[in-house]
Formats: C-alpha cells, structure tokens, sequence
C-alpha cells in the first residue's frame, strides 16, 4: 500500500498529461498570423493587386508570393526532419503514462491541423471565389491565389504531415504499417495542391464564370471531403486511449 501510494504521489507531482498552453499557443498562432495576411490582402489587394503589369503589383504581391515559398520549404524541411531526427527507437517500451501523454500531443497536432484546413479549405477558398466574382483576373497569381494556394495549402499541408510523423514515430499504436484514415486525412488535402493546375489550365482555357459548382471545381470538392477521413483517426486515438485507460470510449 505504501508503494502505491508513492505512486500515485509521484504520478499527481507529473505535468498533466494534456499541454493547454501549446495547444492555445498552437491556435493562437495560426489565428494571429492569419489574421495579419488578412489585414495585408485587404490594404494591398484593392491598391497593388489589381493590374499585375503594374510596379507596384511586383513588389506587393510577386515578391510575397517567392517569399512564401522559400519559407514554407525551410520550415517542411525542418519541422519534418527534427521530427524524425527526434523520433523514439524504442517506442514500443514506453510506459502507459508517457504513451497516453503522446496521445494528447498528437491531439494538439490535430487540432493545429484542422484549424489550419478550416483556414485554407474554408475561408480563403471561399473568399477567393468572392474575389474572382468581383474582380476580373488578369494572371494566375492574383492576391486571392497567392495567399490561398500558395500559402495557405502548404500550411496545412506541412501541419498534416508533421502531424502524420508524430504519430508514426512516437505512438505504438501507429507502428504496424500505415494507417489508411491517416493517409486519407492527409494525402487527399495535400492532393487539392496537384489540384491547382488543373483549375488554373481550365480558366486560361475556358472563359469560365467563378462558380463553385463548375465541374472544373469538382476536384476541389472531392479531396477537400477526404479530410474527413479524420474522423476515423479519431476513431483509432479513443480505442486506443481507451486501452490504457481500460475502458470503451467508442
């Protein structure tokens, strides 16, 4: 009795098992950033956005556009590769402690990842199709697409498959092949990039009017629904919280 007792003490005296503060930290920071690039679309887009043959348009908008393409490489680059660099050798001897707390962790991650798809598959891709209603397109990277298919795409792509290699290499439950939900969740987003051209060699094409509901657009739809492939991820994270905790959370 003594020994559990220390145990218990010992497990009460432990950081809890879900991290509050980097899961709002996570958030806040796409929140904030976004809102940021919200701010710069709405001032730079009406004044430097209109004419892409004009200077201003160059400075504004195209040196944006080769500014977030090299940093969304450094930072996939990065993340991805501490993640793997830092991955767990022996992660199928960890105690049910520190597994449950992964779990949480990689909750966080899922969280960042929908909230970052909310932002690129929702409201910039809405927005765009507003724009592109009311504003006369002269070149492929209008401010619209520069920030919804160049930066806010690669955002939440960078986000799923950061968290698809947490899971991989820190969670025993993931460690036996490749979870077809996870793959789905990520890999059918990340798919609407390829995705790009297609739309973009459609309207120089085709004089199309900006509607969500011609059929050029239907690729966009059909990978923007497989995120919902996360539900069966969820699924997986409850049965396996479920184990360590000893009960049936499904």
């Amino acid at each position: 009795m003594a020994a559990t007792t220390e145990s218990v003490k010992a497990d009460a005296a432990e950081a809890p098992l879900l991290n509050t503060r980097n899961l709002y930290a996570g958030l806040g920071l796409y929140l904030v950033f976004y809102v940021w690039v919200r701010w710069y679309e709405g001032v730079y887009g009406w004044s430097a956005g209109l004419d892409s043959f004009a200077p201003e348009f160059e400075i504004y908008w195209m040196n944006f556009l080769y500014i977030e393409i090299v940093l969304e490489i450094l930072t996939a680059s990065v993340l991805w590769g501490v993640i793997w660099k830092t991955r767990d050798r022996n992660v199928m001897s960890i105690t049910p402690r520190e597994e449950l707390r992964r779990h949480f962790t990689h909750w966080i991650w899922l969280a960042c990842y929908g909230w970052a798809l909310y932002w690129g598959g929702s409201y910039f891709t809405e927005q765009d199709g507003t724009w592109h209603q009311t504003i006369v397109r002269d070149t492929d990277f209008t401010p619209s697409h520069i920030i919804e298919f160049y930066l806010s795409y690669p955002i939440y792509i960078i986000t799923g498959v950061a968290s698809f290699l947490y899971a991989k290499t820190r969670l025993p439950h993931y460690q036996q092949g490749l979870s077809l939900m996870y793959m789905v969740a990520v890999i059918g987003p990340f798919m609407i990039l390829p995705n790009v051209g297609l739309n973009e060699w459609g309207h120089t094409f085709w004089f199309m009017e900006e509607l969500f509901v011609a059929p050029l657009h239907y690729g966009f739809v059909f990978f923007g629904w497989s995120a919902l492939g996360v539900l069966g991820v969820v699924n997986t994270e409850c049965e396996a919280i479920g184990k360590l905790l000893k009960k049936d959370l499904v």
